[in-house]
């Protein structure tokens, strides 16, 4: 702990000081993405399907999955959740085929967990493709899912486009694996026969419905139709779409080795493509395998166990980190500025991805997540770019080209893809076709990419602090979104972020750099809104579960990142010297580390609610539903980013030690810079 314990100033001095000393050679920034043991589980099952020799490297996988068990015997989705019987099953199964004996204490308790909540049965589609592949579960307790989607039209009702990018690169493979229904049978000591109750298994579909004239009745029909067709001696377009499906893979691996940046299209792809008859020496193959062995794998400090990350978020870190030192009073000039800047400068993309199906006209920009993922610029991440950029100078003039015209291109970009409801998601344009998240397959995460509060509020503070007004056409839009989205107590919802402290604490500063009224009544109700659920310890925490049940909404222990959004949101709404503000200030100095970082342990990020659509649900379901997923969140997917407990709290230092960067203690936003050009 700090010794400078009430010193906001301090604080942010080390902190600023902490990112000089941590930042890499290029010029980034990049912390781990830590979710769940399903990762390095799934791993160890890939590995074992396509018979790749991994060496020392699976027991030190298996390592990480022994130590992130919990007292019960269970794996959890995230910090402090109840376990999740899904990822209890994909990690005992996994440490099987690593060699750990079932009689072991901890797979007996891990098994004692499994047995109680049902068994397999009870675990998620993507659980039981698994066990299948193994020979542990009938295939046809799986979806059909027939290959010839792939031969739809882009724009048909139920082309592959109609999905989310993370969802479309998921569902591509698949469609080859459900077809032709691999098994690579396992020997009986390796199964796991021992997490089946007594008694006939059901292998019965998932429903949402027991109505036959709701759409999951009738997906359910069209599901029964296919297996028919499926049984069918000649498919006549079964061999062009295993083409196609090939050729979409080859062309959509990106240069480390990756499909769509995140582990999930990764896995499976390399599955469909080895049973499509690629060989392990194959290049594609080779270079997807040897990703997984360069960044994506994490060492423990011990060097014991490794950890397999879910995705990658080195552009997302830099970004904001050089965003809050830039708030922070590090000049536009500085070195350390130009050095993260220039590395932005070199990741812009600039060739097509699946984003221009629906914006053909749109010319080329933005930038990914991570370090190579061409195809799927975000639109969360290009906002924060943009507004670190503008605040950068360089001395050269073709560097200061460079800078504008990146920005210039951004923009036209970020226009392009706003959807027609105002909002922006986070990869596509109106990506919003609700009837696909009612397929039975639709039972883990989300399947859709809708519009949210949070990367609209982003995208506006952008235009706010480039010169742009509610006058902007695209802004005026996005504003209309914003305000309908929120709730009666005046929050926001927060899609990426844990969860409406992350939602108004984006929603404010976007308010405040466009010069919206921040006295007006909609933004006190926020203000009131985080004022109510401040801790008495000063800080603010709100848990996950809080995407199950609404009564814990702003609720939870206190962290350092949420903590600094609240405090990004209220001093947007001008409230500087609140009583509140000082005691959220005196957490984060007095909970601040003598290296100038923080501790934190929650999950504050979000993947997936797991609510299949995307949106927030207009009811939610309770416990006994038969499609609700507990605390456990088992449809969901939580993150713990770990520079989040560092460069949220350094803008919150930041905006409030130098607040006419941030509009001025009025809060009605910084007009100062010229506006960009508009195609």
């Amino acid at each position: 702990m700090s010794t400078l314990a009430n010193d906001p100033a301090a604080a942010l001095e080390r902190t600023i000081d902490r990112f000089r000393r941590t930042q890499a050679p290029e010029g980034y920034w990049w912390g781990e993405l830590e979710s769940n043991s399903t990762m390095e589980a799934e791993y160890i099952l890939l590995t074992r399907f396509l018979g790749s020799e991994e060496g020392e490297r699976i027991p030190r996988v298996a390592e990480d999955i022994r130590r992130r068990q919990g007292p019960d015997g269970s794996w959890r989705m995230y910090h402090g959740g109840p376990g999740d019987l899904s990822t209890t099953i994909e990690c005992y199964f996994a440490l099987k085929m690593a060699g750990d004996a079932p009689e072991a204490p901890h797979m007996a308790r891990a098994r004692a967990f499994v047995l109680e909540r049902g068994g397999p049965a009870r675990a998620r589609i993507f659980t039981k493709i698994w066990l299948a592949l193994f020979g542990q579960w009938d295939w046809e307790g799986t979806p059909a899912m027939p290959p010839e989607l792939v031969l739809l039209p882009e724009r048909a009702p139920f082309s592959i486009y109609r999905f989310a990018s993370w969802a479309r690169a998921t569902i591509v493979p698949l469609l080859v694996i459900l077809a032709r229904r691999p098994t690579r049978p396992v020997p009986p000591a390796l199964g796991i026969a021992e997490l089946y109750p007594p008694g006939p298994v059901d292998t019965a579909l998932p429903r949402r419905s027991h109505s036959r004239l709701s759409i999951e009745g009738a997906f359910m029909l069209a599901d029964r139709a296919l297996r028919v067709l499926e049984r069918a001696p000649v498919k006549p377009l079964r061999a062009r779409a295993l083409r196609r499906i090939e050729r979409w893979l080859v062309a959509h691996q990106e240069a480390d080795g990756s499909w769509g940046g995140i582990q999930p299209p990764w896995v499976y792809a390399l599955i469909a493509l080895h049973v499509l008859g690629r060989p392990l020496e194959d290049p594609v193959m080779a270079a997807g395998l040897a990703g997984f062995r360069a960044r994506w794998s994490l060492p423990s400090e011990d060097g014991a166990a490794l950890r397999v990350q879910a995705c990658l978020s080195p552009l997302w870190d830099t970004a904001l980190a050089l965003l809050g030192l830039l708030d922070g009073g590090v000049p536009g000039d500085d070195p350390m500025v130009r050095q993260a800047a220039g590395w932005l400068l070199r990741e812009e993309i600039r060739v097509r991805g699946d984003w221009a199906v629906w914006a053909p006209d749109v010319e080329p920009s933005g930038w990914a997540f991570e370090f190579d993922n061409d195809l799927y610029p975000d639109i969360d991440d290009t906002s924060i770019v943009v507004m670190a950029l503008d605040a950068v100078r360089f001395d050269a003039p073709k560097d200061e080209a460079a800078r504008l015209g990146a920005i210039n291109r951004a923009l036209t970009w970020l226009e392009g893809l706003q959807s027609k409801n105002g909002g922006w998601a986070a990869f596509d344009r109106d990506n919003t076709t609700g009837y696909l998240a009612k397929i039975p397959f639709a039972d883990f995460g989300e399947v859709l990419d809708p519009p949210s509060a949070d990367v609209t509020a982003h995208v506006l503070e952008m235009y706010g602090r480039l010169g742009y007004t509610a006058q902007h056409p695209p802004v005026r839009r996005g504003l209309a979104y914003l305000y309908a989205q929120q709730e009666t107590d005046g929050a926001w919802f927060g899609r990426w972020g844990v969860n409406y402290v992350y939602g108004v604490g984006a929603v404010l500063p976007a308010l405040a750099a466009l010069g919206e009224d921040m006295r007006a009544e909609r933004v006190r109700r926020a203000v009131v809104w985080l004022l109510a659920h401040q801790n008495d310890d000063g800080g603010w925490g709100e848990t996950c579960a809080s995407y199950v049940d609404p009564t814990l909404r702003g609720r939870g222990d206190s962290t350092a990142s949420q903590t600094a959004w609240a405090l990004v949101g209220l001093l947007a709404a001008g409230e500087r010297e609140h009583p509140a503000v000082g005691r959220g200030l005196a957490y984060l100095a007095r909970t601040q580390r003598a290296d100038g970082g923080w501790d934190e342990e929650a999950f504050t990020g979000c993947g997936f609610p797991g609510y299949g659509a995307g949106d927030q649900p207009s009811r939610y379901k309770a416990a006994g539903d038969s499609t609700w997923q507990g605390f456990e969140l088992g449809a969901g997917f939580m993150i713990n980013y770990h520079l989040y407990r560092d460069y949220f709290p350094l803008w919150a230092l930041g905006r409030h030690q130098h607040p006419r960067q941030q509009g001025g203690d009025d809060g009605q936003g910084d007009a100062s810079h010229g506006v960009y050009e508009r195609r």
